[in-house]
C-alpha cells in the first residue's frame, strides 16, 4: 500500500473530534486498507504510534507498536502491533509522571507533558472485537498521546512550561545533557 503523508500541526483534520467506527464497516475493504495505510505509514515514519486522523481520515483508530530496547525515551517493554479502534480510557490512578513527547505531526520538535500514568483501556480490535487493557508508564503515556488525536488534541496543547518545549537538535544540545546530570 502506498504510504500517506502525516498530516502536521495546522491541518484542520488535527483539531477535530474523530468519528466512531460503524460496527458495519470493520470488514470492509475500506477499513482493511486504512488499517494497511496505518501500519505502513508507521513503519516508514519510524514512530511508535499512529491515529487515523494523522493521515487525513477523521476516525477513531489508532495503531501502536513498540519494539523492546534502549530508545530516545529511554529502556521501553515491547508492545506488539495492537489497532485500537473506538477506544475508551478510564485512568486508575491520579499518579502522573512527564515524558519528552514527540510527534510525526509536530516534526522536529519535543516538549515535556505530564500524564497519568495507570489507565485502562476499553476498545474494539481490528475484527470488531471488544478488548480491554491495562497500561502503566510510558505505555500509558503512549496510548494517551494517540488517543489525544482522536479528540482533536495534540501534545503541545498538554505542555504546562513553554520552555519544555524545543527543536530535537537544541532539545539533544541543551536540554538532554541537563536530564543526564538530574
Amino acid at each position: 500500500m502506498p504510504v500517506n503523508e502525516v498530516l502536521r500541526l495546522g491541518h484542520p483534520v488535527l483539531r477535530r473530534v474523530a468519528d466512531e467506527v460503524a460496527l458495519d464497516d470493520f470488514h470492509t475493504l475500506e477499513f482493511a486498507n486504512l488499517i494497511q495505510d496505518l501500519k505502513d505509514t508507521l513503519v516508514e515514519q519510524g514512530g511508535i504510534g499512529l491515529a487515523a486522523p494523522q493521515i487525513g481520515v477523521s476516525l477513531r483508530v489508532a495503531i501502536i507498536e513498540i519494539e523492546a530496547g534502549l530508545t530516545r525515551y529511554g529502556e521501553l517493554e515491547a508492545m506488539p502491533l495492537t489497532v485500537f479502534v473506538n477506544p475508551k480510557v478510564k485512568v486508575l490512578s491520579l499518579d502522573t509522571a512527564g515524558y519528552w513527547e514527540g510527534c510525526l505531526s509536530v516534526p522536529g520538535m519535543r516538549g515535556f507533558v505530564e500524564r497519568p500514568q495507570h489507565i485502562l483501556v476499553s476498545y474494539l480490535d481490528a475484527e470488531a472485537v471488544s478488548q480491554t487493557i491495562e497500561l502503566t508508564g510510558f505505555l500509558a503515556t503512549v496510548f494517551q498521546h494517540e488517543f489525544d488525536h482522536l479528540d482533536g488534541k495534540l501534545y503541545v496543547d498538554h505542555i504546562r512550561d513553554m520552555r519544555l518545549f524545543a527543536y530535537e537538535p537544541e532539545f539533544d544540545r541543551f536540554v538532554a545533557p541537563q536530564l543526564d546530570q538530574e
